[in-house]
């Protein structure tokens, strides 16, 4: 059994409505959203601003969580019930996020291309899991339980209940 690995992420847009997206060096140089792990006792929401600034530079105003995101191996046969899927079984918190200033507040870490992109000409490139969020966001989505795995297009699925489909401030209910 392996271990489930908790992190975040976010669509990040500037005041122009452009998303903020990181190319990693290595691998296949897709662009993902910014984000990383959760610490030990730490929220998904503090860690999400300090993985942002820390990935980015950008200091971020948490808008609402846009949705839950698993990523894991599709060839990977499903898990026996009450056990996680093999080696990465990863459950990404992914919120809606705005910049707080016109420039970064400190220096992004290396190894991240950051690029703004306009959301009708974001890059081919983009991992499963950024594609399906940025989608899910821009469509103003909210609550969105999602394996981009399983989906068969970059807006994959069916419009969500009335009730996913607003934003609203962080830790409100949505009617």
């Amino acid at each position: 059994m392996s271990a489930l690995t908790w992190a975040v992420a976010a669509v990040v847009t500037d005041p122009s409505g452009r998303v903020l997206l990181c190319r990693q060096s290595g691998g296949g140089r897709r662009w993902a959203l910014p984000g990383g792990r959760l610490r030990r006792d730490e929220s998904p929401p503090a860690a999400a601003r300090r993985e942002i600034r820390a990935e980015t530079g950008w200091e971020v105003d948490l808008v609402d969580l846009v949705g839950l995101y698993r990523l894991g191996d599709p060839a990977a046969p499903p898990p026996a019930a009450g056990h996680c899927g093999a080696l990465p079984d990863v459950l990404v918190h992914v919120f809606r996020a705005r910049t707080l200033a016109a420039t970064p507040a400190g220096t992004p870490a290396g190894g991240c291309h950051l690029d703004w992109h306009a959301p009708d000409a974001l890059p081919e490139a983009l991992t499963p899991t950024t594609r399906a969020a940025v989608a899910d966001a821009l469509a103003g989505r909210s609550g969105v339980l999602r394996d981009p795995t399983q989906d068969t297009g970059s807006a994959g699925a069916a419009a969500p209940p009335p009730e996913q489909r607003s934003g609203g401030e962080l830790g409100t209910t949505r009617r």
